[in-house]
């Protein structure tokens, strides 16, 4: 009977102690200085004359190191790479043969990659998003993260912990699209080599530059 108590006691206090998204964030921004994970994107665009929208899936890998690297190699159901080395972000569709390739700091702003990996604490964080607590589900802690800056695609993020482990980012866009990835057997402060965020244009790719 002790025991069970004692258990119950612990989970208790476990719960009270990352009950705050916020402080979940800030652990997370403090601790973490680099990660990898699989991950699952299931992407919903906004219902058009009254019928339901088709959510589409996607499933792949996710590693960063802050600050301002990360890759994501998506691999269902298409083949698909993005990295950012810290000054370009390169996209490449092998099927196509074709990189695009941007400014980093102009491509990113205020975006779910910029939330996770740009800022190096929550103090760095709060100057490009406004952030608040959202209500617990699913079992996770949630907070809710807006743009400062107006007129950009990203409309809001909510991130969702189970204690300090990134769990899940909601993104919504300013068109009403909504996507929704799962982080699954997060890793944090891996050693990763400096390959991992090395972005090398394959022979005969046609690469576009934007701005």
């Amino acid at each position: 009977m002790k025991l069970k108590i004692a258990i119950v006691l612990l989970a208790a206090s476990a719960h009270c102690a990352w009950a705050d998204g916020l402080k979940s964030l800030e652990t997370f921004m403090r601790d973490v200085r680099s990660g990898r994970a699989s991950f699952t994107q299931t992407v919903t665009p906004p219902p058009k004359d009254g019928q339901t929208a088709r959510s589409k899936q996607s499933s792949g890998d996710f590693a960063f190191a802050r600050p301002g690297r990360f890759r994501f190699d998506y691999t269902k159901p298409f083949a698909q790479t993005i990295v950012a080395d810290g000054k370009t972000l390169w996209l490449y569709d092998p099927d196509l043969n074709q990189v695009t390739q941007r400014v980093q700091d102009q491509a990113l702003g205020s975006t779910p990659a910029a939330l996770l990996t740009s800022a190096t604490d929550l103090a760095a964080l709060r100057a490009e998003f406004v952030l608040e607590n959202a209500p617990d589900q699913d079992g996770l802690q949630w907070v809710l993260a807006r743009p400062k800056a107006l007129g950009g695609q990203l409309q809001s993020v909510r991130v969702g912990f189970a204690g300090a482990q990134l769990a899940v980012l909601e993104i919504e866009d300013s068109f009403g699209q909504r996507s929704h990835i799962r982080f699954t057997g997060l890793q944090t402060n891996p050693s990763l080599p400096a390959a991992t965020f090395h972005f090398q244009v394959p022979a005969g790719a046609d690469v576009q530059k934007l701005n």
